[in-house]
C-alpha cells in the first residue's frame, strides 16, 4: 500500500506546476533526492515535462544492423540489445541494456563480436540443484554486464518447459515450478547485486517458438496459477527482478503485453510488485490498451517498424481520453523508482571497464561440472579407468570445442568478426544462427588429464571408419549434439543417431556424451554403456566434461525434466502448432504428467548418477507456520567426496498428480561423513487454487511426505496432519 500511495502523491506532484517551471527552476538532480526509491521517484517525476516523462516510455534497439538497414541511436552501447535515452538535465542516466541470462550476448550486425564468458545454459545450472551456484552465475554475467557499461540485463528466464521440442528450452530451469523459481530468482539476485537491473521472462506462458508471435496460450486460470504462474511468483520472491519483460503470444486471448490480467490483477495488485513492465523486442500491438493492461515500457523500436509508445501516439491516445496524465506519470514513477531502488543512479556504470575472465571462466566451469549428469553407467564404466589406454573421441567437433544454443542469448567467446568462434560456417551462419563452438576442446582437456592413454579423435561422418576406429579402441566416446535456438522448435533427437548405433554395435565401451538444448530421445540407450549429459555446457565446458569422465570432477547434477522414452509419452506428440495451443494437460506438466498417466521415462526427473553413493535415514516432519519441514540424515556410504541432490516430494488427495517437488536441499559430503538437512516445504505447494474463493486452499487430513534420489527412486515417507488453511493470493512466504 505504501508503494501505491506514493505513486499517486508523485502522480499529484506531476500536475502540481506548469511544465514552464520545471524547466525554470533549478533542478533536483538524480543522484542528489533523498528518501525512499518511491520518494526519490517523486521528486524526479514532480520536475519533469510531459515530454520528458513520454521519452522514457519508449525503448530501441540498440545495435546497428547492416547493410545500412538500422542505425543504432547515438549514445547506445555497441552490440547491445536496447536504449532508453536518459534526462542529462535531470541526472536521469540512459537504460543500457543487454541480453541475455546465459552471459553478456552480443546483437546486430556489427562486424566485431564482443567476446564475454558464456555460462553453462540454463538447465545445465538447474541441473545443479543449488542455489548458491545459480547466485554466483548471475553475479559473474552482472560483473560483465556493469563492466560493459550495462545497466539492464535482459535475464531470469523462468519459463516452463512444457513443450520439449521448444527452441528455447535451454534458456529457461526445466519443468517444475519450484526447482525453476528458486533457481531463476537466485540468477536475478546474482545479476542485481551488481547494481543493476535484471527481467524475468517471458511474462506468461511462452512455453514454444513455433508462432510465438501470433500464438494463443490457452490454459485454465487455477492450472495457470499453480505451474507457469507459480514459477514466476517463486522467482520474483527469491530474486526481486526490477522489470519483467512480457512476452510475445496470448494468453487465453489477449496478448501478454496488453493483459490486464497478468500485467495488473496477478502482478501489481496481488503481488505486490514495485518494479516496471517493458516489453518483449516488437511484443507489442496497441498504445491505449497496452497503458490500460499495465504495460510501461516498449521496446526494441527499430528492429521492429511499430512504435506504439513512440511520444506521439501517446499524446494521440491522451487527447483522445484513452488514457490519463495520471496512468503516465505512474508508467514513469515505476521505471525510476526501480532505477533507484537496484543502484542505477547512485552507482552509474561506465563502458570499458576490466574484466576479470579467468575468474569468471572458474565460475562457468564449476557450474558446468556441477551440471552434468551422469545417466547411466553400466559397470562402473566410467570414470575411465587406467586401463583404458586407447580411447577415441568420435563425431561433435570434440577436437574443436563444445556447442551452444543459438538467439539473442548467443554469447560470443572472442572478439573479432567471428566471435572466436572454433568451427565457424556452420549453417545457419546468420539468424537465427550463427551455429557457435566454444573453444574448449574435450580432446584436448582429455589427453591432458590422461597423459598415459593414447587419444585420437574422427569426425564421425564417414560411419563406417568411425565404426573401424572405435573397434580398434579400448574406448568410444561419442559426442551427440542437438542445436537449439529461439524463433524455431526442434526435432527431440541428436543430430546423428545412427553414428551411436554404428559405434555401439562395434564398440561394447561405448560412452555417449549429449549437448542438447533439453531433453532427447535415445533409440541406442540400451546399446551403449553410459551416457552423460553435458548440455550446453558453456566457454569451459571442454575442461567440464573432460574433468567429469576422468573422476577428476564427481559427477553430481540431477535432470530438471523428465526424458521419455518416445513422442507418444508427451501430452501433445505431434509438432508444435500455431494459433491455439491448448494445454488440457493443465498444472500436470513434467514428471507430473507420467506420474498420472502411469508412464515410465527414459530418465525421470530428478535422476542423476553418482561415481559414490548415498543413504537417507531418520525422516522425520514438523508443522511451520502454514507449511511443513522435512528434517532428515544424508550419509556419504561410498568411497569418494561427492555432493547430492535430496528431493522432497509431496502427496496429496484431489491434486492434479500424485506428488510434487515440495523442496530440495544440494549436500556435499567427504566419504563417510552423514549431514543432518531440514528441507522447509511451502505451503502453496501443499494446496490447490480455489478460483470460487481466490487464494490458495488446503483441506484438512493427512498429507504424505517423501523423500527421494529422484521423483521415481523414493527411499522413505512419512506422514503429517495438517488443518485446513485458506491463503490470500497477496501472500507470501516471511
Amino acid at each position: 500500500m505504501r508503494s501505491a500511495k506514493l505513486l499517486l502523491a508523485a502522480t499529484a506532484l506531476a500536475f502540481a506546476a506548469p511544465a514552464v517551471m520545471a524547466q525554470e527552476a533549478p533542478p533536483v538532480l538524480a543522484a542528489e533526492t533523498t528518501g525512499t526509491p518511491d520518494e526519490r521517484a517523486a521528486t524526479m517525476l514532480a520536475q519533469m515535462t510531459l515530454d520528458e516523462q513520454l521519452s522514457l516510455l519508449m525503448g530501441f534497439f540498440g545495435a546497428d544492423f547492416e547493410p545500412a538497414r538500422y542505425t543504432a541511436m547515438e549514445g547506445s552501447r555497441a552490440g547491445s540489445a536496447g536504449y532508453v535515452p536518459g534526462l542529462p538535465r535531470l541526472g536521469i542516466p540512459p537504460q543500457w541494456q543487454a541480453d541475455a541470462g546465459i552471459g553478456v550476448a552480443t546483437q546486430g550486425g556489427a562486424p566485431d563480436k564482443r567476446g564475454r564468458t558464456a555460462l553453462p545454459s540454463g538447465l545445465a545450472t538447474a541441473a545443479t540443484w543449488d542455489r548458491g551456484m545459480a547466485h554466483a552465475g548471475g553475479a559473474m554475467i552482472g560483473r560483465e554486464a556493469r563492466a560493459d557499461g550495462f545497466n539492464v540485463l535482459l535475464a531470469g528466464s523462468v519459463n516452463l518447459m512444457r513443450e520439449p521440442r521448444n527452441g528455447r528450452n535451454f534458456e529457461y530451469a526445466g519443468e517444475d515450478p519450484q526447482l525453476a523459481g528458486v533457481m531463476v530468482g537466485e540468477q536475478i539476485a546474482g545479476v542485481q547485486s551488481n547494481n543493476i537491473i535484471s527481467t524475468s521472462k517471458h511474462f506468461a506462458v511462452n512455453d514454444q517458438e513455433t508462432a510465438r508471435g501470433t500464438g494463443n496460450s490457452v490454459l485454465e486460470e487455477a492450472a495457470m496459477r499453480m505451474s507457469d504462474l507459480l514459477a514466476f511468483q517463486i522467482a520474483h520472491e527469491v530474486g526481486d527482478p526490477g522489470s519483467v519483460m512480457c512476452a510475445y503470444n496470448r494468453v487465453n486471448g489477449p496478448y501478454s503485453c496488453e493483459h490486464p490480467f497478468l500485467l495488473t490483477q496477478v502482478l501489481r495488485n496481488e503481488w505486490g510488485w514495485p518494479g516496471y513492465v517493458l516489453s518483449d523486442w516488437g511484443a507489442v500491438h496497441s498504445t491505449a490498451p497496452s497503458v490500460n493492461a499495465g504495460l510501461d515500457q516498449e521496446s526494441g523500436f527499430g528492429l521492429q517498424s511499430a512504435a506504439w509508445f513512440r511520444a506521439d501516439r501517446l499524446r494521440a491516445a491522451l487527447d483522445a481520453g484513452e488514457i490519463s496524465r495520471e496512468q503516465i506519470a505512474t508508467m514513469v514513477a515505476r521505471i525510476l523508482r526501480t532505477m533507484f531502488a537496484h543502484g542505477v543512479i547512485d552507482n552509474p556504470v561506465e563502458e570499458g571497464q576490466y574484466i576479470d575472465f579467468a575468474t569468471n571462466r572458474a565460475v562457468s566451469q564449476a557450474g558446468a561440472e556441477a551440471g552434468i549428469v551422469l545417466l547411466k553407467n553400466e559397470g562402473g564404466l566410467l570414470p575411465l579407468a587406467a586401463t583404458a589406454r586407447r580411447i577415441v573421441l568420435i563425431g561433435g567437433h570434440a577436437d574443436r570445442g563444445v556447442l551452444s544454443g543459438g538467439g539473442s542469448s548467443q554469447v560470443y567467446p572472442g572478439d573479432g568478426p567471428d566471435g572466436g568462434n572454433a568451427v565457424p560456417g556452420i549453417e545457419p551462419t546468420s539468424w537465427p544462427g550463427p551455429v557457435v563452438y566454444y573453444p574448449s576442446s574435450p580432446l584436448e582437456e582429455l589427453r591432458a588429464l590422461l597423459p598415459h592413454a593414447d587419444i585420437s579423435y574422427h569426425d564421425g561422418r564417414d560411419h563406417e571408419g568411425a565404426a573401424a576406429a572405435a573397434n580398434a579402441a579400448d574406448l568410444a566416446i561419442v559426442f551427440a549434439n542437438q542445436w537449439a535456438s529461439e524463433s524455431i522448435d526442434v526435432p527431440m533427437h541428436v543430430e546423428d543417431d545412427t553414428l551411436v548405433e554404428s559405434v555401439a554395435l562395434n564398440q561394447r565401451n561405448t560412452v555417449v556424451v549429449l549437448q542438447t538444448g533439453g531433453p532427447v530421445l535415445m533409440p541406442w540407450a540400451g546399446r551403449v554403456r553410459a551416457i552423460v549429459q553435458a548440455w550446453y555446457p558453456g566457454r569451459m565446458g571442454g575442461a567440464a566434461i573432460a574433468r567429469v569422465l576422468t573422476g577428476a570432477v564427481n559427477p553430481s547434477g540431477h535432470l530438471p525434466a523428465t526424458f521419455p522414452r518416445s513422442l507418444d509419452q508427451l501430452p501433445h506428440p505431434g509438432d508444435p502448432q500455431e494459433g491455439d495451443v491448448v494445454y488440457t494437460e493443465g498444472a500436470t506438466v513434467g514428471y507430473k504428467w507420467f506420474d498420472a498417466n502411469g508412464l515410465e521415462p527414459l530418465f525421470p526427473f530428478g535422476h542423476g548418477l553418482s561415481y559414490t553413493s548415498f543413504a537417507y535415514s531418520g525422516l522425520t516432519l514438523s508443522r511451520a507456520g502454514e507449511g511443513l519441514v522435512a528434517t532428515f540424515r544424508v550419509t556419504n556410504s561410498g568411497d569418494r567426496a561427492g555432493a547430492d541432490a535430496a528431493q522432497v516430494y509431496v502427496s496429496g488427495s484431489g491434486w492434479e498428480a500424485p506428488q510434487r517437488l515440495g523442496g530440495f536441499a544440494r549436500v556435499m559430503l567427504e566419504p563417510g561423513e552423514t549431514q543432518m538437512v531440514s528441507v522447509a516445504v511451502d505451503p502453496r505447494l501443499l494446496a490447490l487454487w480455489d478460483i470460487a474463493n481466490p487464494g490458495w486452499s488446503r483441506a484438512a487430513g493427512t498429507y504424505r511426505v517423501h523423500l527421494g534420489e529422484s521423483s521415481r527412486i523414493i527411499v522413505d515417507s512419512a506422514e503429517i496432519t495438517l488443518p485446513a488453511v485458506h491463503l490470500s493470493p497477496h501472500w507470501r512466504p516471511q
